[in-house]
């Protein structure tokens, strides 16, 4: 008799083990708009897990671009742009993404993801190399997996001798290779460290794709992410860009020289087999692509913000890692104190993620914190004082006085039955290690 394909299903008991220990971290219900306070079960919390580095979630412009959008073009496209049409609005945001990083054209993808599985798998085909960075982002991987008889190989973080190794492997077979990174690491919050690979990309006869989609709006004197950042615009073959962090939608774009990009057009599976963006989302992408070019003090305030926090953090004693962005890891340690932390962070009203192994390496569990242009000072000086009461309590940092202004009770107590268990071995450790090795196997 075969085995009932649910059994897994029955057997997947993670995550509500997380929840009966009162530390599930996932899908918390936010019932306001992704502002640096949100509501969640009718409580206030200061947001540390967002994406919206330049504050234009709830812009009244960018919500007024969504409203017009859908006023004039209805709610939905209704299927795919390669057999339904395209519509003029997407057009006319290639054309501006396009234009604004340099870049001959843009094709506009109705997520981030499917940027990266459509525009990856086009390109490297049978017989061909993608390399990726180990820490690349998930859709990156991804879209390395689609690719139809091509070949990944990867190297180790940001270490460039690792990728020469990798390029000399291909050069030996005779075949092309398409280098692959993001502008910032999404967990590591460290900068690719794109001179080397470019120039090792050229040496070898490669090409060179950048993820921006934690870049654009961030780095660069204009905001237009890694290759501004060093001054090598020129030097990114392919760049792609989510629209639904700095842009406050969703949605992605890859651009590139035209001739690239009619070849994606016509070749991206997950561009032709999906429904197109809904036309509210591309108005509120159109409007915030200006307000990004109009406001550069938006980026300098969120440049201001982080470097306040990473300062504060490492003066308190917290192992930043190699930050180099408004994304600051906290490094906490094994991966249940990690989700103990986020869980108290939350009782003092902090909305923070953590991220455990595999994601990380075992032993090095972090509290990933970002950081938004529009987070004031005082919502800035409120994280830096709990961070450092609930880290003295779980003895991440060492104890004594603190810089708390608060004077209200905490509403835990770390000998409390509720938070007594042992972190490495504990009922449900075990389960959700598994549960994280199949969710980050790419790592």
């Amino acid at each position: 008799m075969s085995n009932d394909i649910f059994e897994k299903c029955i057997k997947f008991t993670a995550a509500r083990d997380l929840q009966a220990a009162g530390m599930y971290p996932y899908f918390k219900r936010v019932e306001t708009v992704q502002s640096p306070v949100v509501k969640i079960d009718g409580k206030e919390k200061i947001v540390l897990c967002s994406n919206n580095y330049l504050g234009l979630a709830d812009h009244p412009k960018v919500i007024e671009g969504a409203v017009a959008a859908a006023k004039q073009y209805g709610t939905s496209c209704t299927g795919s742009r390669f057999v339904n049409g395209t519509n003029d609005l997407h057009e006319k945001v290639e054309r501006k993404f396009a234009k604004f990083v340099g870049k001959e054209a843009a094709i506009l993808f109705t997520t981030g993801h499917h940027s990266n599985l459509g525009a990856i798998s086009s390109l490297v085909g049978k017989g061909e190399f993608v390399i990726t960075d180990k820490l690349d982002h998930a859709s990156i991987i991804d879209g390395c997996r689609l690719s139809f008889g091509g070949e990944m190989l990867r190297f180790r973080h940001n270490d460039m001798a690792d990728l020469e190794r990798q390029l000399a492997k291909v050069q030996s077979k005779g075949t092309s290779a398409l280098i692959v990174v993001d502008g910032i690491f999404s967990m590591e919050g460290d900068i690719a460290k794109f001179p080397e690979i470019s120039a090792l990309a050229k040496k070898y006869g490669a090409r060179v794709y950048v993820d921006e989609a934690h870049s654009l709006g961030v780095l660069g004197k204009n905001g237009k992410g890694t290759g501004e950042h060093f001054n090598m615009e020129p030097e990114v073959d392919v760049l792609m860009a989510t629209a639904s962090k700095s842009l406050a939608s969703i949605g992605g774009f890859i651009a590139s020289r035209s001739e690239v990009i009619n070849y994606i057009k016509h070749t991206a599976r997950s561009l032709i087999f999906t429904a197109a963006l809904p036309p509210a989302c591309v108005g509120a992408i159109d409007v915030a692509l200006d307000i990004l070019q109009d406001e550069p003090e938006r980026r300098a305030k969120l440049w201001e913000n982080t470097n306040k926090m990473k300062e504060g953090f490492q003066s308190l004693g917290f192992d930043t890692r190699t930050s180099e962005s408004p994304i600051i890891p906290i490094t906490v340690g094994e991966d249940m104190k990690a989700f103990q932390m986020c869980a108290m962070l939350f009782e003092e009203g902090i909305f923070a993620s953590p991220i455990v192994s595999p994601a990380v390496p075992e032993g090095q569990a972090i509290i990933r914190t970002s950081y938004m242009a529009t987070h004031t000072d005082e919502q800035l000086e409120i994280i830096l004082d709990k961070f450092e009461k609930v880290s003295k309590q779980l003895g991440i940092i060492p104890g004594g006085n603190t810089r708390s202004r608060s004077k209200k009770k905490s509403s835990y107590n770390i000998n409390n039955n509720r938070w007594n268990f042992s972190f490495s071995n504990n009922k449900f450790a075990a389960a959700t290690k598994r549960w994280f090795k199949n969710l980050w196997s790419n790592k």
